[in-house]
């Protein structure tokens, strides 16, 4: 057993409004650990992206605390915790004037300088994550000029210039093709067995989910985030508990849900 990277403890999460406070989640005890691919699956409105927000310390929780690297998450400073963790957003990417080189270098802010100046080891870093996310024969081209996988890739070979243990993907194949969506899962679970980082993304790709994953965290409709193998889940019928419409239901042969 290895020493979770990332742990939760008595987790609460959601949001506030004024005096009013809307809890999504809550008593979330999750670990993280290096060389694992685990993949966040719930209904829209579950509270994925909120526990991801929060996960990230880009949102105070409501409740409860988050221990990164053997430390309280809240006493880690700003730059340090860009050294942590490294985040790939479900927003498009508005960058369209910068070459991929360009994107990617600036994965290396929270290690340069107070110029951002690259000596030759960070542009040698740059070149490893572009090569590493399969984007290195588009170094020069503009993100413009990309298809949404690649500018998936750039992305994720940004937040490997990062250099950081953790990679956090919100919905990473939200606006993919099929073949683009099977690649960039392929290629987070090649990063975190043989890069060792701890992956964790949220997803609405259940089969993918099921067949790469190490590890699933499954929020369900009585707002509980049950943990596990896709095969102990599966054997403890679980999957079932992700939607409120009875008429959804879990298909073990297609190993996706059916109407």
């Amino acid at each position: 057993m290895t020493t979770p990277i990332l742990t939760t403890r008595q987790l609460a999460v959601g949001y506030r409004n004024g005096k009013q406070t809307t809890t999504l989640l809550a008593d979330l005890n999750l670990s993280l650990e290096q060389g694992q691919l685990v993949a966040m699956l719930g209904r829209n409105g579950a509270g994925k992206s909120t526990l991801l927000r929060a996960l990230t310390l880009d949102q105070r929780p409501l409740a409860g605390s988050i221990v990164l690297d053997d430390k309280d998450a809240a006493s880690i400073s700003q730059r340090d915790r860009s050294r942590l963790i490294g985040l790939v957003s479900t927003e498009r990417v508005q960058a369209g004037a910068l070459t991929v080189t360009e994107l990617v270098a600036l994965g290396r802010q929270p290690h340069t300088g107070f110029l951002g100046r690259l000596n030759r080891d960070d542009h040698d870093i740059v070149r490893q994550a572009m090569a590493d996310a399969g984007i290195a024969d588009k170094a020069d081209a503009y993100i413009a000029s990309l298809s949404d996988g690649e500018r998936q890739k750039a992305m994720i070979a940004k937040a490997l210039a990062q250099q950081t243990p953790i990679i956090v993907l919100d919905e990473p194949t939200a606006f993919l093709d099929v073949a683009s969506r099977i690649e960039t899962m392929h290629l987070l679970q090649e990063l975190a067995h043989e890069r060792g980082k701890a992956v964790l993304l949220s997803s609405h790709d259940v089969s993918q989910s099921l067949m790469l994953a190490d590890r699933l965290w499954l929020i369900t409709t009585d707002h509980r985030v049950v943990t596990g193998t896709a095969q102990q889940l599966l054997a403890d019928g679980v999957m079932d508990s992700l939607f409120d419409n009875p008429a959804i239901h879990f298909n073990r042969q297609l190993m996706d849900f059916s109407y």
